[in-house]
């Protein structure tokens, strides 16, 4: 067989296991590409386990975890700084 029916064929294999694979990730049976942060959690998870072999990667660790938006009790989203110098100003 040509050369270019095998090209053809694999391409068309390739797109049928990309829709297969896109439906499988519409029913949540997989994840494909709608992941969210799988690398952020893997990448947290690894900074925890070398600051156990290298105790000066903690401040890498405290700068991330002080950078997240901390939820309060209802849920809500911290309300943003207030600027009390536009009040000074009128």
């Amino acid at each position: 067989m040509p050369f270019w029916f095998w090209l053809i064929a694999a391409i068309v294999a390739i797109y049928a296991f990309h829709r297969l694979f896109r439906w499988m990730e519409s029913r949540g049976w997989i994840y494909y590409t709608r992941s969210g942060n799988h690398s952020t959690r893997a990448g947290n998870a690894m900074l925890n386990i070398q600051q156990l072999f290298e105790p000066s990667k903690k401040h890498v660790i405290e700068m991330k975890q002080s950078q997240r938006p901390q939820l309060d009790v209802s849920g809500d989203p911290p309300s943003p700084p207030r600027d009390d110098h536009s009040e000074e100003e009128r």
